[in-house]
């Protein structure tokens, strides 16, 4: 029994180097991330602009197409 816990143990604390080594290094991770610029225009247009005339003209096809539903 004593045994199974060592092989266990060993298992899992490699399991850990090898999500570890997973990890691609040329790529931007999580820890490298930096605040967006909103002093950039285009930062302001694609994250605030964009999706808040998206959102907006969801909501009013939504409706058009409510009042035809209802209408027939």
């Amino acid at each position: 029994m004593k045994h199974i816990k060592y092989i266990l143990a060993s298992i899992i604390s490699f399991m850990g180097l090898g999500v570890y080594s997973q990890i691609p290094r040329d790529v931007p991770n999580p820890q490298d991330n930096t605040p967006v610029d909103f002093t950039d225009p285009a930062n302001i247009i694609i994250l605030i602009i964009l999706p808040l005339l998206v959102v907006v003209l969801v909501i009013l096809w939504r409706n058009k197409k409510r009042k035809d539903k209802s209408q027939q």
